[in-house]
C-alpha cells in the first residue's frame, strides 16, 4: 500500500503521533493558565479581575485565529502554518516576559500568544490527518483529543513545579525552547500534506476486490462546495451549535467547577480531585470513543456525548456525598473529550477534506465564544443571584439542546449536502 513503510506500518500514524505531541504542548500551555495566574498578577501588580479579563479576551483571540489557520493550512500547507505559529509563540513569550505594563502584557500574552497557539492547534492539524485517513479517520482524529487531555494532565503540575523553583518568566522561556526543539523537527521530518491515493483503505476496499475485513460506511455524496457555500448549509450550523455548547461547558467547569463544589460543602482538595477525575477518565475513554466513531454513526455518538454531559452538569449541582461526586465525575469523564474530534470528523465526512480546516476553524470560533461567555457568567451569576444554578443549569440545558440538534445531522453514507434556501 502506498504510504506504508517496512513492516506494513502506515506512515499516517507517524503524522498522528506528531500531531498529538504538538496538541499536547499547545493545549497544555493554553489551558495551563492556572499555575501562572497568581504569580503573574502579583508580579505585574494587576488585579485578578483584570488578568481574568485578559485571559478571557485571549480565548476569543485563540478562536479568531483558527479560521485563519484553517485557511492557511488549505492554501499554504500545514508546515507553513506550524512554522509560522512557532515563530509567533516564541516572539510572544519573549515579549510577555519583558512586558511590565498591563497593556503590553495584554498584547503579548492575551493577543499574540493566543494567535500563535491557534496556528499550532488541532485546527491546523485536522486537515492533514483527514487527508491521510478514510477507514480510521475517527480514531486518528481522536488522538488529538487524547493529546489535549494528556497535555493538561502533565503540563499543569509540571508548570506549577517550575514556577515555584525558577519563576513564571523562566518557565515560559523554557517552554519556548522545548516548543521549538520538538515542533520544528517534527514539522520538517514527519508532517506531509500529500497523502497516498487510497489513504488507509485496505486493498480490497480501495479496489473493490473481495469482501472487506469489516463493514465500512459507503462514501458520502458531497457537492464540491466552496467554504462560503458550505456555511449556508445546515450541517455546518449543527456542528457549530454543538461546539458552542462544548466550549461553554468545558470552560465553565474548568474555571468555576472547584469553587462551585466548595460552596456546596466539599473541601477544596476533594473538589479538585473530583474535577481532576474527569480529565483522568477522559484519557483512556478517547481511545474507546475513537474506535466506536469508525463503527457507529458519528452523529449519534456526538449526540450521546452532549446528552450525558448535560445530565452530568445537573448531577454536579445535586451531589451531596463524596462517592456521588466521584461517580458523576467518572461518568462525565467518559464523554468529556470526544466532541471536538467527532465534530472535525463529521465536517470532513460531509464536506470533504479540501475545506475541512477552514470550516473547522469557523465552527471552533463558536467554541471559544461559548468559553468566554461561560467564564463571565459563572462569576456574575453567583455574585448576582447567590447560586451556581444559573451558570451550571444553563450549561446543562444548552448541552441537551445541542444533543437534539446533532442527532439530526445527516448519516454517513446517505448524505446529500444541499444549499440552504
Amino acid at each position: 500500500m502506498q504510504g506504508t513503510i517496512p513492516g506494513n506500518w502506515y506512515f499516517g500514524w507517524n503524522i498522528v503521533a506528531a500531531a498529538t505531541l504538538i496538541t499536547l504542548l499547545t493545549v497544555g500551555m493554553r489551558m495551563g493558565i492556572g499555575p501562572f495566574f497568581i504569580p503573574m498578577a502579583e508580579d505585574l501588580q494587576m488585579s485578578r479581575s483584570m488578568l481574568a479579563g485578559i485571559v478571557a479576551i485571549g480565548m476569543l483571540c485563540y478562536g479568531l485565529g483558527m479560521p485563519i489557520a484553517g485557511h492557511l493550512a488549505g492554501t499554504r500547507g500545514t508546515r507553513f502554518v506550524l512554522l509560522l505559529g512557532t515563530v509567533i509563540v516564541v516572539a510572544s513569550i519573549i515579549w510577555t516576559v519583558t512586558a511590565r505594563h498591563p497593556f503590553t502584557f495584554f498584547l503579548a500574552y492575551g493577543v499574540l500568544m493566543s494567535l500563535g497557539f491557534s496556528f499550532t492547534s488541532p485546527v491546523a492539524l485536522t486537515p492533514v490527518i483527514s487527508r491521510w485517513f478514510t477507514r480510521r479517520r475517527g480514531m486518528a482524529l481522536f488522538f488529538l483529543s487524547t493529546g489535549a487531555m494528556v497535555g493538561i494532565a502533565i503540563l499543569t503540575p509540571a508548570l506549577s513545579w517550575f514556577i515555584q523553583h525558577v519563576g513564571w518568566q523562566n518557565t515560559l522561556l523554557g517552554f519556548s525552547v522545548l516548543f521549538v526543539v520538538l515542533v520544528v523537527p517534527i514539522t520538517f521530518l514527519v508532517i506531509r500534506d500529500q497523502a497516498p491515493e487510497h489513504t488507509d483503505l485496505l486493498p480490497e476496499q480501495a479496489h473493490g476486490e473481495g469482501r472487506p475485513a469489516r463493514p465500512v460506511p459507503p462514501p458520502i455524496e458531497v457537492y464540491d462546495l466552496t467554504w462560503r457555500e458550505a456555511v449556508r448549509t445546515r450541517p455546518f450550523w449543527q456542528v457549530a451549535i454543538g461546539l458552542f455548547a462544548c466550549g461553554y461547558s468545558m470552560n465553565l467547569l474548568g474555571a468555576h467547577g472547584v469553587p462551585m463544589l466548595v460552596d456546596h460543602g466539599f473541601d477544596p482538595m476533594t473538589a479538585a480531585y473530583g474535577i481532576g477525575l474527569i480529565g483522568l477518565v477522559a484519557i483512556p475513554s478517547t481511545l474507546v470513543l475513537g474506535r466506536l466513531s469508525d463503527i457507529l454513526q458519528r452523529k449519534d455518538l456526538l449526540a450521546m456525548i452532549y446528552l450525558i454531559r448535560g445530565l452530568g452538569f445537573f448531577g454536579l449541582l445535586l451531589v451531596a456525598a463524596v462517592w456521588e461526586l466521584y461517580l458523576v465525575a467518572a461518568i462525565g469523564g467518559i464523554v468529556w473529550a470526544g466532541s471536538i474530534a467527532l465534530s472535525s470528523a463529521i465536517l470532513a465526512d460531509v464536506y470533504g477534506v479540501r475545506i475541512v480546516g477552514l470550516l473547522y476553524g469557523w465552527t471552533f470560533l463558536g467554541h471559544q465564544i461559548g468559553a468566554m461567555i461561560s467564564s463571565w457568567l459563572g462569576g456574575w451569576g453567583y455574585e448576582t443571584f447567590g447560586t451556581h444554578w444559573v451558570a451550571f443549569g444553563s450549561s446543562g440545558v444548552i448541552l441537551i439542546v445541542a444533543a437534539a440538534v446533532c442527532a439530526r445531522l445527516p448519516k454517513r453514507g446517505f448524505v446529500q449536502v444541499r444549499m440552504a434556501t
